[in-house]
């Protein structure tokens, strides 16, 4: 099945089941409540040719009709094993003027060239000067056969032909449909909070695909769920990866990748957004991770302010001078704690909203059952 459409995000979250949490999310609690932030998927769910578990997931910073308009934006990273396209003109001008989309590690190229194909359909402009492409990735090989090629840039299209403002869809889709995370089924999932100072309000949206840690390091709410969870945890007990090498290796237990995307309204300098992709492992701490050195752990956050800023086009003519406006510095402390709580919380979404999954040979992930979490905030 190649699902295009927006997956109906009707499985409960993470607060439906007695979980507490800090802060004030937004109207949808996703990265969608930032105005303009549009999402969308492809799920890719086949026996044949290939068994495939995986998928696209694209984000339209400012929604599909202005795709060429920069965000000031800035990335950081806790563990390097992995990728994100784009970085070093990131770094660089300390913004970036495409859509993002992530995928399987053995994707990324496929879904980098969709990107570019649909941009030089739809922006002619942006693409006859250059286009770098934010793609990133996380590993799938367990359910997913990551090197049959099913993804295509097809798909990376219609995931960003799909995508709409609104609720988001979280667990098995788009490109969490085959992700795991602490040793149970992982995959996509979003949070927001709302920052309030006077009369002005601003939103800081999160987006993460969740495919890290190990069963011994859950924690939700500082309850230690995953050591006490009863669900099978094939992934790290049985010898897959022995059979899949023809080696004595085995699978190390927390291994895998995490890539978090903050959005927010709030008018930030390219430094500020950096700052803000800093805290994102203090949100991803409270669920219990230590960071496995086999994981990818890249963290992307941008503005949506200051349109018209941060330009960067050939025009051959005068210097041109602009102007940012942004947060004081002083003042940036609640954008800080909205990125922990809503990163945090967007983790235990993924888990509460993804679902059993069987995928090539037989392998098996199992959710976190519900109900242990019911049990474990009944009396809270």
């Amino acid at each position: 099945m190649n699902d295009f459409t927006r997956t109906n995000p009707a499985a409960p979250r993470a607060r439906d089941l007695g979980v507490p949490f800090d802060g004030d999310p937004g109207r949808w609690n996703a990265i969608t409540d930032v105005p303009g932030v549009e999402v969308g998927f492809a799920t890719i769910v086949e026996d044949a040719p290939a068994v495939a578990r995986t998928g696209v997931t694209a984000i339209l910073p400012r929604g599909r009709n202005a795709a060429g308009v920069p965000c000031a934006a800035g990335i950081a990273v806790l563990n390097g094993n992995g990728e994100l396209t784009g970085r070093s003109w990131i770094e660089e001008a300390g913004q970036f003027q495409t859509p993002i989309a992530i995928t399987n590690s053995h994707a990324v190229g496929a879904v980098h060239r969709g990107v570019d194909v649909r941009l030089a359909h739809n922006d002619p402009v942006t693409a006859a000067q250059w286009m770098l492409p934010v793609v990133g990735e996380t590993w799938d090989g367990y359910l997913n056969e990551i090197n049959a090629d099913t993804v295509r840039p097809e798909h990376a299209i219609a995931a960003l032909d799909a995508a709409t403002t609104g609720p988001i869809a979280e667990g098995n889709v788009g490109g969490g449909t085959g992700m795991n995370c602490y040793g149970f089924k992982g995959g996509t999932g979003t949070a927001s909070r709302v920052v309030r100072s006077g009369t002005n309000t601003w939103t800081v949206g999160v987006l993460l695909q969740a495919n890290f840690g190990s069963r011994t390091e859950l924690r939700v709410a500082g309850r230690p769920l995953g050591p006490r969870s009863l669900a099978p945890n094939p992934m790290e007990t049985t010898d897959w990866f022995e059979r899949d090498t023809g080696t004595a290796a085995h699978a190390t237990a927390g291994a895998g990748s995490v890539i978090v995307v903050v959005a927010t309204d709030a008018p930030l300098l390219p430094g500020q957004c950096e700052a803000l992709a800093r805290r994102v492992p203090l949100g991803l701490a409270r669920t219990g991770t230590t960071g496995s050195h086999f994981s990818g752990d890249i963290f992307l956050a941008f503005s949506t302010a200051n349109r018209g800023g941060l330009s960067s086009r050939m025009t051959g003519g005068d210097i041109a001078v602009e102007r940012l406006e942004h947060v004081a510095w002083g003042s940036i402390d609640p954008f800080f704690a909205a990125v922990v709580e809503a990163t945090e919380e967007a983790v235990l979404n993924a888990l509460v909203a993804a679902r059993d999954t069987v995928g090539r040979d037989g392998h098996a992930s199992y959710a976190l059952p519900h109900e242990e979490i019911r049990q474990a905030f009944a009396s809270s």
